[in-house]
């Protein structure tokens, strides 16, 4: 019988080949991802530089367009309110030319409306007041009425209850 020792040494001669093997395959991998890695950074970069550039662009003829639409609005506006006061004037101008035919006099402006509307103010605070002192007899009728509900109590007694009966179960 054998002792062994060749066996032995074959198997960890194999076992040698193998972890230089695993070693060798490991670098060529762990290169190959460096530079995969490598490789995708750079194109990260690119893409960013372009989407940057993008969006400068964008910003930029937004801003363009959004003057644009301001000027061509105000214009617009300025046109609207010139045509109002203009039509504001003519019927004013309408307006006055009717009342001289029917002989009739210019309403009163909105300035002594306003003071109209300050004079009538003070009278309903005063109205205010008035039923505000009307409350405390309300009041007061109805303490009477409690009044008389106690009194009624207080003749009548407390009202007497017997035991309550049991309830049987079935």
């Amino acid at each position: 019988m054998s002792n062994g020792n060749g066996v032995t040494a074959t198997l960890s001669e194999a076992a040698d080949t193998v972890k230089e093997k695993a070693v060798e395959v490991g670098k060529a991998i762990s290169t190959s991802a460096g530079e995969a890695v490598a490789s995708a950074g750079n194109a990260v970069k690119k893409v960013r530089k372009a989407a940057s550039k993008r969006v400068a662009k964008a910003s930029k003829a937004v801003k363009k367009e959004t003057a644009k639409v301001k000027k061509a609005v105000t214009k617009t506006v300025a046109k609207a309110k010139k045509k109002l006061t203009a039509a504001k004037d003519k019927a004013t101008a309408e307006a006055d030319a009717l009342r001289k035919k029917l002989g009739k006099k210019k309403p009163a402006k909105k300035a002594a409306a306003k003071k109209a509307a300050k004079k009538a103010a003070p009278k309903k605070a005063a109205a205010k007041k008035v039923a505000a002192k009307k409350a405390p007899a309300k009041k007061a009728a109805a303490k009477k009425a409690v009044k008389k509900a106690a009194a009624k109590k207080a003749v009548m007694g407390p009202r007497k209850r017997g035991p309550r009966p049991r309830r049987r179960r079935p």
